[in-house]
């Protein structure tokens, strides 16, 4: 009988050693909490940063991937100097930033964070023919940059928890609220 008891405890002792980590049981955004991001466009950069209220989560790093891509709009610049419109929207990113958020700063299954910021920029120049331009003596110049898409994937020690978007091919400037 005593030897079925030390084999029984030393099982149980084993299966505990190898448990993994604690996992979440129902991670869920606080009331409130849902993520929102600030989108800065300033010429032919952006610099997007999000926020988000979490409960529910378990003990393992938070890894936080911010991805964001727009287009630009560049002027046609000939050989001479002279400026005209390009005609066509040129595609810019995507550019990813991750955040993690250590495990140790996850309190009773809570955490507040905000990301660090995404950093999209528009190529200084471009062929005549990505910008529109009347021929391949021009070059597309002067971009203005639109964000057009973010996406914020949370993921806690390797399992996907949320993809949250947010898309306008008119461009997202200011706060922007996030769909998960």
């Amino acid at each position: 009988m005593r030897r079925i008891i030390a084999l029984l405890a030393a099982l149980f002792a084993a299966l505990l050693l190898t448990a993994p980590a604690a996992t979440a049981a129902s991670p869920h955004f606080k009331k409130g909490g849902e993520p929102v991001c600030t989108v800065t466009v300033s010429g032919s950069t952006s610099s997007t940063v999000c926020t988000a209220s979490l409960a529910g989560l378990g003990n393992g790093d938070l890894l936080i991937n911010t991805t964001v891509s727009g287009s630009a709009v560049y002027q046609c610049q000939n050989q001479g100097g002279n400026i005209a419109p390009g005609q066509n929207k040129v595609l810019v990113g995507p550019v990813t930033e991750p955040t993690t958020i250590p495990g140790n700063e996850i309190k009773n299954g809570n955490v507040t964070f905000t990301t660090n910021p995404a950093v999209l920029s528009a190529p200084s120049t471009v062929t005549a023919a990505q910008a529109g331009c009347p021929n391949s003596n021009w070059t597309g110049v002067n971009p203005t940059l639109t964000v057009t898409n973010i996406t914020l994937t949370i993921s806690q020690a390797g399992t996907l928890l949320f993809t949250c978007t947010a898309s306008n091919p008119n461009g997202l400037s200011g706060t922007v609220p996030l769909t998960c």
